[in-house]
């Protein structure tokens, strides 16, 4: 028998086990049973799951048979647990508690169960089928590949403790006077409040190492009922009060919404910055004094927020850190990522107002979109300065549980865009890839024309896919101005007078001069009467008809200048869903590999956002933005043109938006070639020492849609790797130096 465990986590006390297990023979009978440390057998659930994986490793087919499991049972923190595998009459026993979790869980014993991985007959037969197809380099190359990325990523709770302050630097803290030392009103609505939480949550206030702050407490819970939860809390409140004056509460005697009960709270407050805090959650004891730093170090700005993660509903464990990008208005147009912990300036709070109660569900939500459309500088603190507790009935666990928030959310979202872009009409608002991200659709004003650039040098048989494809698109008013780049096959120019005869929208036009992807484009676009301009390759193809549509709905916005979309490859895996800068040591694309059905960080790939840059494989600019920006750098003849591109388009003011809904296939690199000579590699050496010197500031103090927690090294939003990579530290390109 043979078995594998693959997750185990804990939540609300209760444990979940998945893995799988295999006998002899497809049709081996497994048996689970689970055992206290007693010995007493006990209740659990089990799920069986499907494992095509593991079937064609030790049966080198599919077989019809569930081999994974999930298995869940009530589980206390304290206490051993057991196990029980049985197959063909021989038995596998697993023991479970804390130590043997965590160490479960921790980087190194992830890494050793890869190595592991590797080391199967499925491996074998992969390579050997790889090697037969592509060849030794090629396969040498995926080896080396597939061995960087046993690496693994860490586990949160083992990063976390890395990381967060020591005792001497919370000392310390407590010890440092700021020029400017704001006072902070904690704003808690509470409403039925276990006392367990309450008195955590109060407790984790009052440990802060900064100290000018004030707790302002409302309580909605009805007391007429002589509820035991509404008079114990008024007892606690009212000890903590007499404790420390800094507590202040009010007992409001009947429930008036999540808006009323945090207006009432709001009432009380007097500091100089309002903080706004759930009544079951916890903060750090750093929380209050980075919030205090971050004021001292920008003085003009009027609404903070930070990084957080959630907590277990019994304090025992975090997890599910939200690392996030600085202020990202298309993000939060998407979802509400900016969530806790929300500071804002006691003036920017009088010109807003309060919280409305129309949008209960989503007050928050509503709020933060009205704080940040009037504040005067918005500044992220990339940090995890909240702790959100996660229970059953908590959005932050199971969205369902408040299906009216979303609705909710989609109004306040509409509410927004009215308010910001009155111009521009929407069509719909809706559920996204999950409740609570939300997919706009916008109305496209008019049908101006899109003038459609693509450089080609053979390849007509690619060319044809992805102008056919285009065309069969739902938006039809389209040029298109082929750069015809030195092609050779007689075959080639046949297509360009079959084409140009077949559409009178199809234009060929000869650069004669050396390949340079800038200057190609930059020609290209001369010829063009559109006022809209999509640069795409030739070996593209569109995948979602209505991809021009989404896109054209952010480009036509003022303050918009790109949209990008999302490329996958042939297999349905990412190719492209924006580009962060930094990612490899210049700049990459975020998730390559992930398949477009699995979730990515946050859904952030399936999610619409702004970035830094997205690829000119398939990108949508106005002609106008173009010409100001004075179009593709020369000087970058291959590489990072199309970054640098962006960036120039940055530096005009103007966003640079990614869509998930505008989706293409891309097939990299068919018709372009490999940087694998010595020559290539020299050129792109040297244009790399030129987006460097031309962007120093950018990669020296990172991508502000990025966060510094998270890795340069992958493509996946996972934890900075503390032995490789400091938190914030740029990536280094060996011996780029010698370069400049």
């Amino acid at each position: 028998m043979k078995y594998k465990i693959d997750i185990v986590r804990v939540r609300e006390n209760i444990i979940t086990i998945n893995g799988w297990a295999v006998g002899k023979r497809p049709d081996s009978c497994i048996k689970f049973n689970v055992y206290a440390g007693d010995k007493n057998k006990i209740d659990f659930k089990l799920v069986l799951t499907r494992r095509d994986d593991v079937s064609r490793i030790y049966f080198g087919e599919t077989v019809d048979k569930e081999l994974g499991f999930d298995i869940r049972f009530e589980y206390k923190r304290t206490e051993d647990y057991y196990l029980v595998i049985d197959a063909d009459g021989a038995k596998k026993t697993v023991k479970f508690n804390e130590e043997l979790i965590a160490k479960r869980s921790s980087a190194a014993h992830k890494r050793f169960e890869k190595i592991k991985d590797l080391c199967n007959m499925e491996t074998v037969r992969v390579s050997l089928n790889f090697l037969k197809e592509h060849g030794l380099r090629a396969l040498y190359r995926k080896s080396v590949a597939k061995i960087k990325g046993i690496d693994s990523d860490y586990e949160y709770g083992e990063w976390y403790e890395k990381t967060k302050p020591s005792d001497e630097e919370l000392q310390r803290q407590k010890k440092e006077v700021f020029e400017y030392m704001p006072k902070f009103s904690v704003a808690i609505p509470a409403y039925k409040t276990p006392k367990f939480f309450m008195t955590e949550l109060i407790e984790s206030l009052l440990a802060q190492t900064y100290s000018n702050f004030e707790i302002c407490i409302a309580d909605g819970s009805p007391v007429e009922d002589g509820e035991q939860d509404a008079e114990s809390i008024a007892e606690i409140l009212a000890r903590y009060a007499k404790k420390d004056s800094r507590v202040k509460y009010k007992i409001i005697g009947e429930n008036l919404g999540i808006s009323g009960n945090t207006n009432e709270a709001l009432k009380m407050a007097q500091g100089d910055f309002i903080v706004l805090c759930d009544h079951d959650d916890l903060l750090p004891l750093n929380a209050l004094y980075e919030v205090a730093s971050a004021i001292n170090k920008n003085r003009d700005c009027d609404c903070l927020y930070s990084d957080e993660d959630k907590l277990d509903l019994d304090g025992g464990a975090l997890f599910d850190p939200h690392f996030k990008p600085d202020f990202n208005i298309d993000l939060l147009r998407s979802v509400n990522y900016i969530c806790h912990l929300f500071i804002i300036k006691r003036q920017l709070l009088d010109k807003i107002g309060m919280f409305n109660a129309d949008y209960d569900g989503a007050q928050d939500y509503d709020f933060i979109f009205r704080a940040c459309e009037n504040a005067q500088k918005i500044v992220h603190i990339p940090k995890v300065l909240y702790h959100w507790r996660c229970h059953m009935n908590s959005t932050a666990a199971n969205p369902q549980s408040k299906l009216y928030a979303f609705e909710a959310g989609a109004r306040a979202i509409r509410a927004h865009y009215e308010r910001t872009l009155p111009h521009i009409r929407i069509d719909g608002i809706e559920k996204g890839i999950d409740y609570g991200i939300y997919h706009t659709f916008f109305h496209i004003e008019s049908e101006p024309l899109i003038s459609v650039i693509i450089p080609n040098k053979d390849h007509s048989a690619d060319l044809d896919i992805a102008i056919t494809s285009l065309m069969s698109g739902s938006y039809r008013n389209l040029e298109f101005i082929v750069v015809e780049n030195n092609s050779s096959l007689d075959e080639t120019w046949e297509y360009y007078k079959s084409i140009e005869k077949k559409y009178n929208n199809v234009k060929v036009v000869r650069w004669e001069r050396e390949f340079n992807y800038s200057e190609i484009n930059n020609f290209g676009v001369s010829h063009a009467s559109g006022d809209y301009l999509l640069f795409m390759n030739n070996d593209v193809e569109l995948k979602e008809k209505d991809s021009l549509r989404e896109m054209l709905g952010y480009v036509q916005r003022e303050d918009v200048g790109i949209c990008g979309c999302k490329l996958l490859y042939k297999d349905d895996t990412i190719q492209h869903a924006g580009v962060v800068v930094g990612f490899g040591g210049i700049a990459g694309h975020t998730f390559i590999g992930l398949h477009d059905t699995q979730n990515s960080y946050f859904h952030r790939a399936a999610t619409a956002q702004d970035y830094s840059a997205v690829t000119a494989a398939c990108m949508l600019t106005k002609r106008s933005v173009f010409d100001a920006a004075g179009g593709f750098s020369k000087e970058l003849a291959v590489a990072f043109n199309d970054i640098d591109f962006c960036m120039k388009v940055r530096r005009l003011g103007k966003l640079i938006v990614y869509t998930p809904y505008a989706v293409f296939y891309h097939y990299e690199s068919k018709s372009r070639g490999l940087e694998d000579t010595p020559e290539k590699m020299e050129r792109f050496n040297r244009e790399t020492a030129s987006f460097i010197k031309k962007w120093p500031d950018i990669l020296k103090d990172g991508d502000p849609y990025y966060n510094p927690n998270l890795t340069l090294r992958k493509s996946d939003f996972s934890l900075r790797d503390l032995y490789k990579e400091k938190i914030g530290e740029q990536y280094h390109i060996k011996d780029i130096e010698k370069y400049f």
